[in-house]
Formats: structure tokens, sequence, C-alpha cells
């Protein structure tokens, strides 16, 4: 799995249909009409997200790896 930035997760999100509903400090929170999950999207610069947070919001958003191009 490659590395991505909560920037570009956040993009990723957003062309899949999630909206940015606030921000708080540094983490930006996602919903979706229908969903009952929010994605909380740690955005400090360009550092990556680490792997295991990063499956956890692919999961939670229903993204599969291939999503990530």
């Amino acid at each position: 799995m490659r590395s991505v930035s909560g920037k570009e997760f956040a993009k990723i999100l957003e062309r899949h249909g999630w909206n940015l509903l606030r921000i708080v400090g540094s983490h930006h929170i996602y919903g979706k009409a229908g969903e009952v999950a929010r994605l909380s999207v740690p955005i400090h610069g360009n550092q990556p997200l680490k792997i295991g947070l990063l499956r956890h919001l692919m999961k939670l958003a229903g993204l599969v790896e291939t999503d990530l191009s």
C-alpha cells in the first residue's frame, strides 16, 4: 500500500462523495449522506498517514487500495 498524506486522502474522500463537515484543529471531519460514520482525517502538512490509520479510514469509507490512485 502506498503512503498517502492527510491532504491527499481528503481529496480522495471528496472525489468519492464525502463532504467536509467541520475542522477541529488539524483534523478535518468528513461525512456522507446515508452514512452513519464520520471520518476524522489528521492533516499535518504533507506527513504521510500511518498505515494502520489509513487502512482503518479506508475501511470506514468503503474504499479499496485501487481508489488511492
